[in-house]
C-alpha cells in the first residue's frame, strides 16, 4: 500500500468508533491531514485489518 492518498470513500457508518467505509477510527480521520505518509501507511493498513475483521465494505474510490 504505497498510496497515502485518503481513503474515504463517502460510506460513513461507525461501529465501535471505526468507519466502516475505510477502517478509520474518528480519531486517525480527524488526524489524518496532519500526519506524515509513515503515519497514513500504517493506518492504512492497520484500517484494512480492522476491515478485514469488521466484514465492512473495504471498496475504494473508482478513479
Amino acid at each position: 500500500m504505497s498510496s497515502t492518498k485518503d481513503p474515504c470513500i463517502s460510506l460513513c457508518k461507525f461501529s465501535d468508533d471505526i468507519c466502516l467505509g475505510c477502517g478509520r477510527s474518528k480519531r486517525e480521520i480527524k488526524a489524518w491531514k496532519k500526519l506524515d505518509k509513515d503515519d497514513k501507511r500504517t493506518v492504512l493498513a492497520e484500517a484494512a485489518l480492522r476491515l478485514i475483521k469488521l466484514g465492512g465494505a473495504g471498496r475504494r474510490k473508482k478513479k
